[in-house]
């Protein structure tokens, strides 16, 4: 078929102007009917494919049917624009770039001037839309336990109170949401619900410590923390709970290590969670790790299970011996106060009799002294005066009988009623015949 270069393309046509001829086979893109003529090598169009020519490119099939010939001729036949007859090209062979290319360029331009317009305006609308939602994507919230920490391209430059907050979108700017008052728990010795219905299960590792006098104690311990710096805690931490953990392991087996076994199991559980709090919030000081240490619990605090048995043995011969000085202090605080205040009742008796004593003869040497004095004034008044008063002293308290002088024959008598006269040392009592031989015959 003769071929038609330069000229209108034919109505419906697909591709624009159909392909021409020349001597070496430098066509242009064909009809939509019949492509180049033999010897043009000319590019089909969307019917049948190009024609065929010595040393000339093969037609352009198109995505219709038909076929061209020649040296690199291919399309047609539903086959792709360079050949291969629609097939998929190997995984070892470059992808038809050019073909792509066409395509884009079509979809872009359209099919009329109108259409171009159109999809600038919808390209415009897209890019105007991803960039608001770009802008709309630094809208965040934090939350009443949170901290906004915002990041400029990884760098650190300030925070947010809890709320709705923006920031630059990323890339340039991102947020970190650390759960500032949140109380956190780190279990050290042991699994919380480790086990089966939810049973702790014990880290032997962990929990086995040594004392100061060399012996073996289990103990399990819970730490409660939370956030205090969130930029060190964000910037200077890797592992927060892991942290922790190795911390208060470590200022809970310095601890123990400098006491011995028998407070560290009785009396001694406060004196060693307020030193471990103490160590371990130190070290976490020192690190700049930003996590405040709020409470160390011992959970546990128990010799190994081989020698649980002994152990308990021990401590119910210590509450014996416990329960026995409780008792005997109990019996001492009763008896020593009571002889204590017996001690101080007969002192004070003793002190009342000395100043009895003491006051008595005092007053009567004052009042011999008086009467030595009375004496060498008077001597004859002095002697009758103390006359008269030892005589009045002896018979105050004697039964007196008067007898006047004009009785006679007055026998005296010595009352002896109430009174029983001694008996001679060795002298046997009268006997009975005697007493019967006195009886009026």
């Amino acid at each position: 078929m003769a071929s038609n270069e330069g000229g209108p393309p034919p109505a419906g046509s697909p591709w624009g102007a159909p392909g021409g001829s020349g001597p070496q086979g430098d066509g242009r893109r064909g009809g939509g009917a019949t492509g180049g003529a033999p010897g043009s090598g000319g590019q089909g169009g969307g019917g049948q494919g190009g024609g065929q020519g010595p040393g000339g490119r093969g037609g352009f099939g198109g995505w219709g049917g038909g076929s061209g010939r020649g040296p690199g001729g291919g399309g047609g036949n539903g086959g792709g624009p360079w050949g291969g007859g629609g097939r998929r090209r190997g995984p070892n062979l470059p992808p038809d770039l050019d073909a792509l290319i066409a395509r884009l360029q079509a979809f872009l331009r359209g099919h009329g001037p109108s259409g171009g317009w159109r999809n600038t305006r919808v390209l415009a609308l897209a890019a105007i839309a991803v960039v608001a939602l770009w802008l709309a994507s630094g809208f965040y919230v934090v939350q009443p336990d949170e901290l906004g920490v915002v990041l400029r391209f990884g760098a650190f430059t300030g925070t947010t109170p809890p709320g709705l907050n923006y920031h630059l979108p990323w890339p340039i700017e991102t947020v970190l949401l650390p759960p500032v008052t949140r109380v956190n728990r780190t279990d050290l010795g042991f699994v919380a619900h480790g086990g089966e219905n939810g049973a702790p299960v014990q880290v032997l590792d962990e929990s086995h410590l040594l004392t100061g006098d060399e012996n073996i104690v289990a103990v399990n311990a819970t730490v409660f923390w939370r956030i205090r710096d969130p930029q060190e805690y964000l910037f200077h931490v890797r592992d927060p709970m892991r942290l922790v953990k190795q911390v208060t392991e470590s200022s809970l087996r310095e601890v123990i290590g400098t006491m011995s076994l028998d407070p560290v199991l009785t009396s001694g559980r406060d004196a060693i969670e307020q030193a471990v709090l103490a160590g371990t919030q130190a070290r976490l000081h020192s690190y700049h790790a930003g996590i405040e240490v709020n409470e160390v619990q011992l959970q546990r605090v128990d010799p190994p299970s081989e020698v649980i048995p002994a152990f308990r043995d021990v401590q119910a011969a210590r509450e014996d011996a416990r329960r026995a000085v409780n008792q005997a202090e109990s019996y001492r605080n009763n008896i020593v106060p009571r002889a204590r205040g017996k001690v101080a009742q007969i002192v004070q008796a003793a002190e009342a009799h000395k100043a009895a004593l003491i006051a008595q003869a005092t007053g009567a040497a004052k009042q011999f002294d008086s009467v030595v004095a009375a004496y060498r004034a008077a001597p004859a008044v002095t002697l009758e005066r103390l006359y008269i008063e030892t005589m009045q002293k002896v018979l105050a308290g004697a039964a007196t009988t008067v007898v006047g002088d004009g009785l006679k024959g007055v026998l005296p008598m010595l009352p002896l009623t109430g009174q029983t006269p001694p008996a001679a040392a060795g002298a046997a009592p009268p006997p009975a015949a005697a007493t019967t031989a006195g009886d009026g015959r």
